[in-house]
């Protein structure tokens, strides 16, 4: 072993018992998909169908917690009541989440007084929707700097989303923003109380506390053993959805859950099958694949960004580095000339980037806008791989939501509502970007075998799939730890 990864190995050894959160059920994979690589690969239309039972499974979860979500949205009217602002946090997915939420907020899901009342803000800042910073949601530091550049004050609301329930990032702001204000704030997950107390001091801290009130979305096991941006994130950005845009009405609440619910359950996922095909094909094929649109744009570069993260994939490209590899897929605004407009309209704001001196050659915006996602993405995503590009167009229409490609289009029927649109085409885009990895070999079973460990939490995920790979092939690498000590 090379000196610096042994000083890195001892260092996370020295945190470990913070992080061993295997017992977690969203860590786990959902006996539902065990063979889930094996329908990614010969019975796509079975995979689809595994993926809508889960799907639809988490939304009776947000179903059975529409009384925890009506105080959500009782606490969201009252600060919007006093002029004060709503903010949400979050880290890797759950950031997304966050940013989602703010963003269709501009786009109509509140009034246009409210609009600007709602803040999200990731691990990374904004720069982090693209590529996932190392490291970062484990910095307790920046989650409170992050809070406080952002202007939180007396009176304002925190939110703090973290799907496993132990994310440091999120709990810092969270705790921060209590040390700021008299207001409570809210705190939502996706595990037991339980498992989150028996696994992690800084959960049991959190859900001990009288000034956070939590918001539980028990989804058990994911799809795919720790890919948390599916279920998991799926019914937290439902729950958020629906607290913000009936803040003025929580008694409407539970029959657009269950509205939301029928909805998901009636799609047609394996439609998608068609769409799975012709990017596995195009990818094999070394042509790019562009995804376009004009409306749903910052869910589209959700499902798009996180498929590097989770399976080894290469990130979007940036200008400012031409030494990077090309991505599997990029996306493109094509109605706007350059960066800055591309970005300004995705967000419908300005970016928020960190300026700070240690990270802004990374996040700061000058190399943002090195991510061009406007109509010259195209030419150069064309320069860099000197192929035509497989064009993939989502189009908002009328009756519900198109996918235009290669001469055929997939049509999905859908209620003009902003919260079941967007939560219909997340369901339907995970599902697809997943089977799609998992057709290019990228997972075993429904355990991820492309796991970067970049931070605390992937590292001890690693750990443990390196070792069920192992003894599902009879080999013994290394002991299991011993049991964590109970405090």
């Amino acid at each position: 072993m090379a000196l610096n990864s042994q000083i890195e190995a001892e260092a996370f050894m020295a945190i470990a018992d913070d992080f061993r959160l295997g017992e977690l059920p969203t860590e786990q994979g959902h006996p539902l998909t065990a063979d889930l690589s094996n329908w990614a690969q010969n019975d796509l239309a079975e995979g689809f169908r595994r993926f809508q039972r889960l799907d639809v499974a988490g939304l009776r979860m947000v179903e059975a917690q529409v009384g925890r979500i009506q105080s959500l949205a009782a606490a969201v009217a009252a600060t919007f009541a006093a002029g004060q602002r709503v903010f949400i946090a979050g880290c890797g997915a759950t950031g997304r989440l966050a940013l989602t939420v703010e963003t269709l907020c501009r786009e109509g899901l509140l009034p246009e007084a409210y609009q600007d009342r709602v803040i999200g803000f990731m691990a990374g800042g904004d720069a982090a929707l693209i590529r996932s910073l190392e490291g970062f949601e484990d910095r307790v530091d920046y989650g409170q700097r992050q809070l406080e550049d952002l202007g939180f004050s007396d009176g304002d609301l925190m939110i703090g989303v973290t799907e496993g329930g132990e994310t440091p990032f999120v709990i810092a702001a969270t705790e921060h923003a209590l040390s700021l204000g008299k207001q409570p704030g809210w705190f939502c997950y996706c595990n037991p109380d339980a498992s989150l107390s028996a696994v992690a001091e800084r959960s049991r801290r959190v859900l001990a506390n009288p000034r956070i009130e939590c918001l539980p979305l028990i989804t058990g096991p994911m799809a795919l053993a720790g890919s948390t941006r599916l279920q998991a994130t799926t019914v937290q950005l439902a729950a958020l959805l629906l607290a913000i845009e009936y803040s003025a009405d929580p008694a409407a609440i539970p029959q657009v859950a269950q509205s939301l619910r029928e909805v998901i359950e009636q799609l047609d996922y394996a439609a998608m099958e068609s769409l799975t095909q012709s990017e596995f094909q195009a990818i094999q094929q070394k042509d790019p694949v562009l995804y376009t649109t004009e409306v749903y744009g910052l869910t589209v570069l959700t499902d798009t960004t996180e498929r590097a993260p989770t399976f080894s994939q290469y990130a979007f490209e940036n200008t400012q580095s031409p030494e990077q590899s090309a991505s599997l897929c990029y996306l493109s605004i094509e109605s706007a000339a350059d960066a800055p407009a591309a970005w300004a309209h995705l967000l419908r704001r300005a970016p928020r980037t960190l300026e700070w001196p240690e990270v802004q050659a990374v996040v700061g915006l000058y190399y943002f806008y090195g991510y061009d996602i406007s109509e010259r993405a195209k030419a150069h995503r064309m320069q860099k791989i000197g192929r035509g590009s497989l064009c993939i167009d989502i189009k908002n229409t009328e009756s519900g939501i198109d996918f235009l490609f290669e001469n055929q289009a997939i049509r999905f029927s859908l209620p003009s509502v902003v919260t079941i649109r967007n939560l219909a085409l997340k369901v339907l885009l995970n599902s697809h970007s997943t089977l799609l990895m998992g057709r290019l070999g990228r997972f075993e079973g429904n355990l991820m075998t492309w796991v970067r460990p970049s931070n605390n939490k992937l590292i001890d995920r690693a750990i443990r799939y390196i070792r069920l790979l192992c003894e599902r092939r009879g080999l013994s690498v290394f002991p299991k730890l011993a049991p964590k000590a109970e405090s």
